[in-house]
Parts: structure tokens; C-alpha cells; sequence
């Protein structure tokens, strides 16, 4: 069976498009064979950066590993069965026409709380949620003290992972292998981002998650959307001398490759 991952945060801004193209380019990269999903019925970011690759790759003359990117199925209410929801049976059909031809299948969530998101949870085999380093973002985690800053208890998103956990479990499934992303993470290291660190560290230990480096905020990832690329395609499209910051780029995206621990993987290519 394919290994699922799935990108999700329940507040828009944080990454995760990024974040899926540059994990699921790099796996097919390193040879593997990564199918794609976007949940996200409105904008479909990923589905969009995939499309753009594809158009921009034929009109190139090129030829680079890439994600198969499936929309969601439309399903004949007719066939489903009593009380069942289409949205469930939508993405179970799209699972299912994927993993005969993915090691690796990455699912994009919507920045909000939806049925698909909820049920997308419940299949991950491994979880990104990429995270905007401030305590703004570290809501979507926890409640926090505002005179102390201390943890109060896991926020509404957390206890939807804690409940895609349980379903697992009684699905005899293995456990869920939740990374929080550090994504934006400033040159300087200011007292608010420290606080931040700990913070995360504290909570990570209470509901079972791994913390790691993420993304970096870099003009380069916002250039590359247009073509569909990333930054570990650029040597291939005509870019010999690679700057600083596209060297860092495409470091931190092998770190975050390598960290993810995913079956099989030794690092991103």
C-alpha cells in the first residue's frame, strides 16, 4: 500500500502548498512514484503548482519527475449507499485509484475545517502541519496563558488529530507520525521566537508530535510557482551558478525530506 502524506493547518498562509510540491517533487526525484490530491475544492494551490509544471515542462521540451496529480472524482448519488457521504466516498475512490501506481501519495488540506480534511486525517500515515513561527499561528495548536505563556490545553485542531489517532487505532492501524513544521523561521533568533521554540517543545511532548525546521521565507518559492517548479529543479532548467540563498533553499529542503523518516527514504535527490 502507498504511504500517505498528508499537508494540513487550519489557518491559511502557513505553506503547506509549498511544502507539498517540494516533499512530493523531491520523493519522485529520488525515484519514487508520488501521486497527488488537493482537497482544497476553492483555491487548489497544489493542484494548480502541479498543472503549472506540466504546462511549463511541455513548452520547455522537458522532461522532470514529477507528481500524478488526480482531481476528486465526481460520484452518482445513486451508488452510494444509505447515509454514506459523497465527499467520503470522493476521496476513498481517489485513494484507491492512486496507490496501485504510488509508493508515496501526498494530500493537500484546505485551511479550514472540512469533512475532506477531517477524513484525510484519519488516512495519514505521516502528518505535516507546517506552522508560521508565532504565537499566532501556534494557536491552531494549543491555548495559551497570556501573562505566562504557559500551555493550557491542545486547541480544536489538535483534538481532531488526537481523534483521526483513535480511529486508527481501532482500524488496527499503525500510529500517525505527526511533524509540526517551523516554517518562516527569521535569520535572527528574537526573543519571540524562542519562546515560541519552547513552547512547541513543552506541547510536543504532551499530544506526541515532532518538531523540525521547515521552510525558510525566500523570494525563490514564490517565483517558481508560475513554472510549477522548485528549487531542486533548477540546475535541470538552464540555472548554472545557484546563489546563496537558492543553495540554502534546496538544503533546507533535503533536511526537511530527511527528517520526515519516510519508509524507504534515505534523502531527497
Amino acid at each position: 500500500m502507498a504511504h500517505i502524506i498528508v499537508v494540513g493547518n487550519e489557518k491559511g498562509g502557513s505553506g503547506k502548498s509549498t511544502t507539498c510540491m517540494h516533499v512530493a517533487t523531491s520523493l519522485a526525484r529520488a525515484g519514487f512514484r508520488v501521486g497527488a490530491l488537493d482537497l482544497d475544492m476553492r483555491q487548489k494551490s497544489f493542484g494548480r503548482y502541479i498543472e503549472n509544471r506540466l504546462s511549463y515542462l511541455a513548452r520547455a521540451g522537458l522532461t522532470l519527475p514529477s507528481p500524478t496529480y488526480m482531481e476528486l472524482p465526481e460520484i452518482d448519488p445513486a451508488t452510494l449507499a444509505p447515509g454514506e457521504n459523497p465527499f467520503d466516498r470522493r476521496l476513498s475512490d481517489a485513494v484507491a485509484a492512486l496507490e496501485p501506481i504510488s509508493d508515496f501519495i501526498v494530500i493537500d488540506c484546505p485551511g479550514s475545517h472540512t469533512r475532506l480534511s477531517q477524513v484525510a486525517h484519519s488516512l495519514a500515515d505521516t502528518l505535516i502541519t507546517p506552522l508560521n513561527d508565532s504565537f499566532v499561528d501556534f494557536d491552531l495548536l494549543a491555548r495559551v496563558d497570556p501573562e505566562t505563556g504557559k500551555v493550557l490545553g491542545p486547541s480544536i485542531y489538535s483534538e481532531m488529530v488526537w481523534q483521526a489517532r483513535q480511529l486508527r487505532a481501532q482500524a488496527g492501524l499503525k500510529p500517525i507520525d505527526w511533524i509540526v513544521l517551523r516554517n518562516r523561521l527569521g535569520a535572527q533568533q528574537m526573543h519571540n521566537k524562542r519562546k515560541v521554540g519552547t513552547a512547541l517543545e513543552e506541547l510536543s511532548r504532551r499530544i506526541g508530535f515532532r518538531v523540525a525546521p521547515g521552510i525558510a521565507e525566500r523570494v525563490i518559492f514564490r517565483e517558481l510557482f508560475p513554472r510549477g517548479l522548485t528549487v531542486m529543479d533548477l540546475r535541470d532548467t538552464g540555472v548554472d551558478q545557484l546563489n546563496l540563498s537558492n543553495v540554502a533553499a534546496r538544503q533546507e529542503v533535503r533536511d526537511l525530506v530527511r527528517e520526515l523518516r519516510l519508509p524507504g527514504v534515505d534523502a531527497a535527490a
